[in-house]
Formats: structure tokens, C-alpha cells, sequence
């Protein structure tokens, strides 16, 4: 199995090394992260780089694609190498997946129209845009295209398609492998939970306001 991540100036590298950490634990799986050009590539706060050792040409259709979002998400939205790449990789996949705002660039490409799909909570709303169901979930399956919500929700996204990929087992020795057992000190990881002030001070900032 072939996993490809697309990377793109200013991604967020939970996005992308989350599910990379868990779902790279498949047996038999290659994962290659891709660009527009080889070479590394800087996340969103520019202190980190991920390295892209092949283009998106070079990787034409892989088994699983992870498309990671993050501020620089944005800037992608007419990228039309990169959405051409989607739509051709797609046509291949057994699994074409999101993190975060990475739906967004799977909804512009047009490969979630009428599909149930979730993203970053300040994000939802955008996804009416471009004809997906946005739905409040962490996970969301419909069909082979499986989105994840914000950030961290990558991680559970990659648990939950490992089991269907390589069973119960293999994923549950994953979670044990990789400790994922979360104790936050804190209950305020979605708009439900947060309090209310938070919320809208962060959907005041939001990229995302739809007005």
C-alpha cells in the first residue's frame, strides 16, 4: 500500500504526522510525502520542515491519500496543480482522506459534492460551499473518503482506518504502541465544551467567517 501526503507551504504538522505516525504502522505500507517540487517544506509557523522526496507527478496513484490542512490551505484553493493531482489520485485510491482543513482542498476539487464531511470547527461552514454536508463528528466515513476535524482528530482518524485496513488488532496495538491514551488537563477541545467568550473571540479571528 502506497500512502501519499501532500504537502504544501504552511501546513500544520500535526495534520500531517499524526496519521503519517499511525497509519505508516500498516504492514506493508510506503509512505511518501509529495510537493509540487521536491525538497522540504515549512509548516505553518515556519519553524518546522517537512521533506517532499517525490513531486505529485511522480506519484500518480497511490492506495491513500492524507491531505493535511493549516493556514496555508487557503492559498491552495486554486492551485490548480494541486486539485488536478487530487482528482487524478483519487480515480486510484482505496482511501482518500482529510485532516482538518485539508477537506476544504478535497471539497474544492470537487470529490466531496453531496458527501457528509467534517473539518476544523471554525471551517464547517465553508464546506456548504462546495456542496459536502458538514457534519460536527471528529471522524467521518463516507464511503472510501474518510475526514477528520481539527488537528489533533487526525490521529483518531488514522486508528479508526487502520482497523478497517488492517484489522482490530493491528490497530489497537498501534494505539498501545504509540500510548495514545489522552488525559487532558483541560475540557475545552470543541465549541461545545469551551467557553463561550473563547469561542467567539476565535470565530471573530477565523479565516473561515463566512459573512
Amino acid at each position: 500500500m502506497q500512502i501519499a501526503i501532500p504537502l504544501f507551504d504552511r501546513f500544520t504538522a500535526l495534520d500531517a504526522v499524526g496519521p503519517y505516525e499511525i497509519l505508516g504502522r500498516t504492514p506493508g505500507a510506503e509512505v511518501v510525502f509529495v510537493a509540487e517540487r521536491t525538497g522540504p517544506v515549512s509548516n505553518d509557523s515556519g519553524s518546522l520542515q517537512l521533506v517532499a522526496h517525490k513531486t505529485l507527478a511522480e506519484v500518480p496513484s497511490p492506495d491513500l491519500v492524507i491531505v493535511p490542512g493549516g493556514p496555508g490551505q487557503s492559498d491552495q484553493m486554486e492551485n490548480a496543480t494541486l486539485l488536478g493531482w487530487l482528482r487524478t489520485a483519487d480515480a486510484a485510491t482505496t482511501w482518500t482522506t482529510s485532516v482538518c482543513t485539508g477537506s476544504l482542498l478535497l471539497a474544492a476539487a470537487g470529490l466531496l459534492e453531496g458527501r457528509r464531511a467534517t473539518s476544523h470547527w471554525l471551517a464547517l461552514e465553508a464546506l456548504q460551499e462546495f456542496g459536502a454536508e458538514p457534519t460536527g463528528e471528529r471522524v467521518v466515513f463516507d464511503g472510501k473518503y474518510v475526514t477528520a476535524a481539527g488537528v489533533s482528530s487526525g490521529i483518531d482518524m488514522g486508528l479508526a482506518l487502520l482497523g478497517r485496513i488492517a484489522g482490530d488488532d493491528t490497530a489497537r496495538s498501534v494505539q498501545l504502541l504509540t500510548e495514545y491514551d489522552p488525559q487532558p488537563p483541560y475540557d475545552c477541545g470543541s465549541p461545545e465544551k469551551a467557553p463561550a467568550a473563547l469561542v467567539e473571540e476565535w470565530r471573530a479571528r477565523s479565516r473561515h467567517v463566512i459573512r
